[in-house]
């Protein structure tokens, strides 16, 4: 797991000079960051066994271990394979550089370091690791449209699907909305169920749903990688669309394709009947007919066929 501190983004200093990492850590620490030092080569790979920073920046030439073998040597752990390495180096001769890429390095920068020029690339790679670790979280989850919020609402990353799903949503714009993108806040109606969720102590099954004629847009909470972060996954489905997959699969009318639809969605006959302004006699005659046409005798596996047809949609 990557090593934050509050909201600041970790960076490990490998140098072998004192001096060195005593300017580049105040450096650091007065734009933001929080520091960890490491004298040699062998030292890194101790701290980077106990823990991942977002960032490691990497003098090349130490004694004993040098810092190719070093980068070398962390990228051939799983848990460091993205971890971005800023080389630091005088040597400006592009064998070196080339090196410093061949080992795994994304980056480089020149000693005497430039401190502008050190946190701008820093700031860089970063932002750019996050939003892949974000994008890593969302996929394990089988999730395309999600967003990483802190406890206010702010928006920290979203995929794109997600900020076209974020745009549907009704936007006062009185603090900017996800769409805006950085320092960009969930939409109101979002944001004020998201901090209420929150107050309420995160409950594990609450769901957010407005209905919009037949399309419903759904969100659901998951912790996100960094404390004091949360993934709201967010869902959009049209009603019509289902409805006309499932009369194509199984051969039925668009009123047994919506009870099937509803059933699948673990709804009762008097429920049923509400939805679609019917009375429940009606909805189990219908139900008699598609349970004929799916060759099934209970609503547990009319569900079951009507999910997997749905899921492959």
């Amino acid at each position: 797991m990557p090593a934050w501190v509050g909201h600041r983004p970790v960076v490990l200093i490998v140098d072998d000079t004192p001096d060195n990492l005593a300017f580049l850590s105040h450096t650091l620490q007065a734009n933001g960051y929080a520091v960890l030092v490491a004298l040699s080569g062998e030292d890194a790979l101790k701290r980077l066994a106990r823990v991942t920073p977002d960032v490691v920046l990497l003098d090349a030439m130490m004694p004993g271990m040098d810092g190719f073998d070093t980068c070398s040597s962390l990228k051939q752990d799983a848990r460091h394979e993205h971890l971005p390495v800023i080389f630091m180096t005088a040597l400006t001769e592009s064998e070196h550089v080339v090196r410093a890429f061949r080992v795994g390095g994304v980056d480089y920068v020149t000693k005497p370091v430039r401190p502008e020029e050190v946190c701008a690339r820093i700031g860089a790679h970063v932002q750019r690791s996050r939003s892949q670790l974000y994008a890593q979280a969302a996929l394990s989850i089988d999730a395309r449209a999600a967003l990483v919020v802190g406890a206010d609402g702010a928006v920290h990353w979203q995929s794109p699907h997600a900020a076209r799903l974020v745009a549907a949503y009704p936007d006062d714009d009185t603090e900017g909305s996800a769409k805006t993108g950085v320092s960009a806040f969930l939409p109101p109606l979002l944001r004020a169920w998201f901090v209420d969720w929150l107050a309420r102590g995160s409950p594990a099954d609450a769901v957010h749903e407005i209905v919009a004629g037949h399309v419903r847009r759904t969100a659901s909470v998951t912790p996100a990688l960094q404390p004091g972060e949360w993934m709201i996954i967010l869902a959009e489905i049209d009603d019509h669309v289902h409805r006309n997959s499932l009369a194509a699969r199984f051969a039925l009318t668009a009123r047994e394709a919506e009870v099937l639809l509803w059933v699948s969605r673990g709804k009762a006959n008097r429920d049923i009947g509400d939805i679609l302004g019917m009375a429940p006699r009606t909805v189990n005659k219908h139900l008699e007919h598609l349970f004929s046409k799916l060759h099934v005798e209970t609503r547990a596996a009319a569900t079951a066929l009507a999910i997997k047809a749905l899921d492959r949609a």
